[in-house]
């Protein structure tokens, strides 16, 4: 429930203790100390406005997440303790626990400041670090060895950090143990991929229920590079009862009151550093009526597209561009790459190129016209049979005595990634490549060609979920037409060309790298009905032997559990190619 003025009220007669929380899950970047600082600053005069008792900031609020080795600059440590300088009087009448990186020594801590009514009480530093996927914490960072909590108002808060909370009997089992805490608070900066945040609502939940106590979750919203944060901020009772929940993918200053009676405390068997909250903050508050909040809850398909949409506005406008420019190929992949981009920049921010060759249909160029109209995008028409010819003429020599083939087929997806790239040279748009996860992942993609580009939309989304997000586009009136959704997938650089032509259709060659890529299986591990043996094996070969194409491809937003990228890290060079 969302307490209102008059529950507040009654609340504060039958219970020990009655806390405001506030979490803000806001949208920080990365090294804009002044940016982070002021919309921390913001967030702080509107909670002390509405009367919270302590408002919780993402972990590393101050620096974005994840800064990576920008932490091994040591002007960027000093702008992070600048910065957090510039926070502490803007806590006046309230408590802050706001993320920072912390330089202590030599040693570098991935930390929680405590700050209470404009001063730095104490500090919080992470005990469990990632070191899995796409985090790398052990790099930078030295593990905290000691637990943390306040006293507020008569209750006992503790501190965690992130992974800190993962793990059951980590730093929150600690603290929270013997009664050893009313409230435990986790800051976070936790991914999205698909399934993620239901296992982190589920884990919360779990915790609150084996640890005895309400837990306040704040999480990191925003893209930055190929990740995305999808917030989902929460506050949950001792029962795993969800009080309040941040929507996912949107800035929100949340607010819940929640009673706490008091637990009885024992001295802890190990060390627990406790700190005091100001005297003066101690009084019981008269507060006023909470805003109402609404939490909209998504299917995973729209959660996808929202995460999509979301990474792609903040990697172009965090990256200093306003305009994007695509190649429509009348194909289902470029037409989702240009719906998202139209949604997440608005439509007078997209520019589709057509760049129909003598084998592209007329029904491929009919159809970008009518994604276009759809979407309300501008349209530019560059046909490319001129510049083929004038390739043919320039490598008529060394190429005589051969047959018309491969480079043939890729010099068309080259020509037209060098007319996008003049485009962008030209007006400075941002060009996004337009090819999905399965078409990368077998190298089924033309590098210098439809692999050019500065953000790859669609990188970690599997052909048939590109069919799934796109008929459900559809559900409520056409976006995508219906005709490049049911068309049969081809490249268009020869007559008559299909993507069967070359690969497994794309409802079993997806179950083969799922299985390949995100699971880990072996080829002798993998099982598809519809497959022999021989295809399955011809299927990892090709994602093995084109590695090297995906290290020089551009990112992209990753919603799978396993990405290319920081997830997938494999050698270019090796034996296994042979095999």
């Amino acid at each position: 429930m969302l307490a209102t003025k008059k529950n507040t009220k009654s609340m504060q007669k039958s219970s020990g203790t009655v806390l405001r929380i506030a979490l803000a899950q806001m949208n920080s970047m990365v090294g804009d100390f002044d940016y982070n600082t002021n919309k921390i600053k913001s967030h702080l005069k509107q909670a002390r406005k509405m009367g919270a008792d302590v408002i919780l900031f993402p972990e590393l609020a101050i620096t974005g997440y994840p800064p990576e080795d920008l932490l091994l600059k040591e002007s960027f440590l000093k702008n992070s303790h600048k910065a957090m300088e510039k926070i502490i009087p803007h806590t006046r009448g309230l408590t802050a626990i706001v993320g920072f990186a912390e330089k202590h020594g030599n040693a570098i801590y991935n930390s929680a400041a405590l700050l209470c009514d404009g001063k730095h009480v104490g500090t919080c530093r992470k005990m469990l670090l990632p070191n899995y996927g796409v985090f790398d914490e052990k790099r930078y960072f030295q593990e905290g060895d000691t637990p943390v909590r306040f006293a507020l108002k008569g209750a006992t808060l503790g501190i965690t950090i992130c992974e800190d909370i993962w793990e059951e009997s980590g730093p929150g089992k600690t603290l929270c143990r013997k009664g050893g805490v009313d409230l435990l608070l986790n800051i976070s900066s936790s991914p999205f991929h698909k399934g993620k945040d239901k296992a982190r609502r589920k884990m919360i939940q779990q915790r609150a229920r084996s640890y005895r106590s309400h837990i306040a979750y704040v999480n990191l919203v925003g893209g930055q590079d190929e990740l995305v944060f999808d917030g989902q901020s929460l506050m949950v009772t001792p029962d795993g009862e969800i009080v309040t929940q941040g929507n996912s993918f949107a800035e929100e200053l949340i607010f819940s009151d929640i009673a706490i009676t008091p637990k009885p405390k024992k001295k802890p068997s190990i060390n627990i550093k406790t700190y005091r909250a100001a005297a003066e903050l101690s009084k019981q508050k008269k507060y006023p009526a909470l805003p109402s909040h609404i939490y909209r809850k998504k299917t995973e398909l729209e959660k996808i597209f929202s995460a999509l949409v979301l990474g792609t506005r903040d990697y172009i406008s965090k990256n200093g561009f306003s305009k994007v420019v695509l190649g429509l190929s009348g194909g289902i992949d470029s037409a989702l790459t240009a719906a998202i981009a139209a949604q997440a920049l608005g439509p007078e921010n997209v520019v589709g190129v057509l760049m129909p060759s003598p084998y592209s249909s007329e029904g491929s160029v009919q159809d970008s016209l009518d994604l276009a109209k759809n979407i309300n995008i501008e349209t530019l028409t560059l046909p490319i049979e001129k510049a083929m010819k004038a390739y043919d003429h320039i490598l008529a020599k060394p190429f005589k005595g051969t047959d018309s083939g491969l480079a043939e087929e890729n010099l068309q997806a080259r020509i037209r990634g060098n007319l996008l790239m003049a485009l962008s040279n030209k007006m400075g748009w941002m060009v996004l490549a337009t090819g999905n996860k399965s078409e990368f992942s077998v190298g089924y993609c033309t590098l210098y060609g439809d692999m050019a580009g500065g953000f790859a939309v669609i990188k970690d989304v599997p052909k048939v979920w590109v069919y799934k997000i796109s008929r459900w586009l559809n559900d409520e009136k056409e976006i995508i037409p219906e005709s490049i959704i049911t068309k049969e997938p081809s490249a268009e650089l020869r007559p008559d060309q299909r993507d069967t032509d070359s690969l497994p259709a794309y409802d079993l060659l997806d179950p083969v790298l799922l299985k390949y890529i995100e699971e880990d299986k072996s080829v002798e591990e993998i099982k598809i009905p519809g497959l022999s043996k021989a295809d399955i094996k011809r299927v990892t070969k090709l994602v093995d032997a084109n590695e090297y194409k995906r290290r020089q491809g551009p990112p992209g937003v990753k919603i799978t559990p396993k990405a290319f990228g920081k997830d997938r890290r494999l050698p270019i060079t090796t034996g296994l190619r042979k095999k």
